[in-house]
């Protein structure tokens, strides 16, 4: 069981929601930032991330398919894969250490669903244990997730950009 909570609403362009296990303390997004932003090697590599999610998603472009180019068994990995070019601009992101795994809730550019993520310590995701791991579980809460936006459980707001449950619970709790 876990719960879909807001991360951030305050984009111009994107909302942002992420997950919090049943029993967590801290949903999975703030997981992956509070650990990489203290992890010696990968404090840039976090802050460079965070400004990419908030900046030219939220900002922006929102959440644009071309951002979402990194494939990972029903979720996404983000930075973006190599270099993007959007209009005048181009986002480098070659050799990026990091992946926090998300998707474009129902393909939309306004709707973003964060994971957890972690270190790519090889050239694949297979040689990095804990980033394996990591995706496997992101994988699991898309699925999830997807199933019951579909099932009619989660609702969308148009006007506020919103998600509610369809039973009108407070939370939105994914069993």
């Amino acid at each position: 069981m876990f719960v879909v909570e807001l991360w951030d609403d305050e984009c111009t362009k994107t909302t942002f929601y992420t997950v919090r296990k049943d029993g967590a303390k801290m949903n999975e997004t703030d997981k992956f930032l509070s650990k990489f932003r203290k992890k010696k090697g990968f404090q840039q590599s976090t802050r460079t991330l965070t400004a990419f999610i908030l900046k030219e998603i939220g900002e922006n472009y929102g959440a644009r398919p071309e951002f979402f180019n990194r494939p990972e068994e029903g979720s996404f990995g983000l930075p973006p894969k190599g270099s993007v070019r959007i209009g005048h601009i181009r986002l480098e992101y070659n050799k990026f250490p990091l992946r926090l795994y998300a998707i474009r809730i129902a393909e939309r550019e306004d709707l973003v669903l964060l994971f957890n993520g972690g270190a790519k310590e090889s050239g694949t995701n297979l040689g990095s244990p804990e980033l394996h791991h990591v995706m496997q579980e992101a994988k699991t809460f898309a699925r999830k997730f997807t199933e019951a936006l579909r099932d009619g459980a989660i609702e969308i707001d148009e006007k506020t950009r919103k998600l509610k449950s369809a039973d009108g619970q407070n939370e939105i709790v994914i069993y």
